[in-house]
């Protein structure tokens, strides 16, 4: 049976989407500014690696939600 996640694990969960979100963001920058076609294809790469980090780790709250207390714990 799977346990619910603790709060502990949910603020590093959090921290690694905003973590993530950050280097989506910094890929999507130079993608958008730069002039070396070798650069641009490596942060598009890079762009897709961190949106399936982010995607997946938006995936384990959106599956542990179902189990979640409904009230804080003690």
């Amino acid at each position: 049976m799977m346990q619910p996640i603790t709060a502990k694990e949910l603020e590093y969960i959090a921290d690694s989407m905003s973590n993530e979100d950050l280097l989506i963001k910094q890929c999507a920058a130079v993608i958008a500014t730069g002039t070396t076609p070798g650069i641009i294809n490596l942060c598009t790469q890079m762009l897709h690696t961190h949106q399936q980090h982010y995607d997946s780790l938006l995936h384990a709250i959106s599956h542990h939600q179902q189990i979640a207390p409904t009230q804080p714990q003690q």
